[in-house]
């Protein structure tokens, strides 16, 4: 069938593909409704996954059926671009790419699972900028979705689910069975104008949504959820990006909930890819083990302009952490943030200069990272176990640090020594614990600065987007 008007209109032949492909048909009766969803863009034609034999039993393989259609609807780029709408069931699959002028729409009782099938997931090459596998030496397997050199892409739905089902690769990893690098759940590579939003994303075998080498991202309203015991299941790791507006996303991690990556040592530093103009906003964070924001430690391409603001979190080790160390390079600067509410927190604050892990001996150890203007203000802290932990590098201090409006409330059992200070200049103004000699607090009132001006994806506007569409009920 041609992916044309046809897809809305020929509901008797969609009734009979449904029928055909799923098992026990006489409990599913076909609805007829219409979607709606905000994008960045909208989209001419329409088609069902069911439309390219795909089977919603959370058994049956749909690897083939999913790059059927993208590359089916592939052929409507350049007339209006295309829409593929997951209908509620339990769709499994491999890896599959998606394609430019493009949005996958999952219903609200869609699930795409990850197959446990180790075949359908293709292998990549590493990523340049890592020069090697961040499980293993070697490449990595794809993510399950994944899509590279694309222009205007949006996965989206009502707050349809993607399983990774990572257990398995969980248990790979701990073992070290692994000679590849486990899939992430969603990775965009070298693409512009990215949405990714409204969905339910959990259990991903590694980091969820990678988008790298990219720019003119915009992700919203994702619910992410791994265990927290689950190994490197970062929530958002935006790497080597630039215009990225993140906000109103719940996550709970085995890792750090939002990780700002550019790159790892001399690869980071070749490639010279920053992550810069990074707004995050209305985020809560849930990671016992891990950072709410990290900076790094993969920096070596820099991190730059970064916003955080009205960021909640939750029984987690860290807020925004700096994570760098000799060999990195590059810098971490124009760093703002504003307005954290935390509860029950190893650390306020903390900044690594010696995180240790390097991808192989020949770092240049004369390649120091640059850590300036680092800006914390309007903070308030809950059952809090140490303050601060602020480590600079020796010879190399982290500089321009400033933190105002700041009250901390300690745990029952605190530590002692609340700030551990070395290595690193700056100042404090209303801070309560007080804060470590080498952050002195200012006699007049200072306000740590906050950009007024605006991002450019800040003013990126979505649009109401719809497709009339028979559905299946009774998966």
């Amino acid at each position: 069938m041609e992916a044309s008007s046809k897809f809305h209109v020929a509901s008797a032949i969609i009734v009979a593909l449904g029928f055909f492909f799923l098992t026990a048909a006489e409990c599913r009766k076909p609805v007829s409704g219409t979607i709606e969803y905000s994008a960045i863009n909208c989209r001419k034609h329409s088609a069902l996954l069911t439309d390219f034999g795909a089977v919603g039993d959370g058994k049956t393989s749909n690897t083939k059926a999913f790059k059927a259609a993208v590359g089916h609807l592939s052929q409507l780029a350049s007339d209006g671009g295309a829409q593929l709408i997951v209908p509620p069931g339990r769709w499994l699959t491999g890896s599959f790419n998606l394609t430019s002028h493009f949005t996958l729409f999952l219903h609200k009782d869609a699930v795409i699972l990850g197959t446990q099938d180790e075949s359908e997931w293709p292998h990549l090459p590493v990523l340049p900028s890592y020069g090697r596998g961040r499980d293993a030496p070697g490449g990595r397997f794809s993510s399950l979705v994944f899509g590279t050199n694309l222009t205007d892409v949006v996965i989206t739905g009502n707050n349809g689910t993607i399983d990774g089902q990572g257990a398995s690769w969980w248990a790979k990893f701990k073992q070290g069975h692994l000679t590849l690098t486990r899939p992430y759940m969603i990775e965009i590579m070298y693409s512009n104008q990215i949405q990714i939003s409204n969905l339910t994303l959990v259990n991903s075998p590694s980091w969820f949504v990678h988008p790298i080498y990219s720019s003119n991202i915009t992700i919203q309203g994702l619910t992410i959820l791994a265990p927290v015991d689950s190994p490197n299941t970062d929530g958002i790791d935006p790497d080597s990006c630039s215009q990225t507006r993140i906000e109103d996303c719940y996550i709970v991690s085995g890792d750090d909930c939002i990780a700002v990556k550019s790159g790892w040592d001399e690869y980071g530093i070749k490639v010279g890819i920053p992550t810069e103009h990074l707004v995050i906003r209305r985020l809560t964070c849930i990671s016992p083990d891990s950072a709410t924001i990290a900076l790094g430690s993969e920096m070596s391409g820099g991190i730059r302009d970064v916003r955080a603001e009205d960021i909640t979190a939750i029984d987690t080790q860290s807020s925004v952490r700096i994570k760098t160390a000799v060999g990195r390079g590059a810098y971490v600067k124009d760093i703002y943030v504003r307005r954290m509410t935390l509860k029950t927190m190893k650390y306020v604050f903390w900044m690594t200069g010696s995180y240790g892990s390097h991808p192989d001996p020949s770092f240049d150890p004369k390649a120091l990272p640059e850590i300036t203007n680092i800006n914390y203000k309007q903070v308030v802290a809950e059952n809090v176990t140490y303050s601060a932990r602020l480590d600079g590098v020796p010879n190399d201090p982290f500089k321009g640090i400033c933190i105002s409006n700041v009250t901390i409330t300690l745990t029952e059992k605190p530590k002692k020594l609340q700030w551990n200070c070395t290595n690193v200049e700056g100042i404090t103004s209303n801070v309560t614990p007080k804060a470590c000699d080498l952050l002195p607090e200012k006699k007049e009132v200072v306000d740590c600065a906050f950009p007024e001006d605006r991002l450019a994806i800040e003013d990126v506007e979505l649009v109401t987007c719809s497709a009339s569409t028979p559905f299946f009920r009774g998966y």
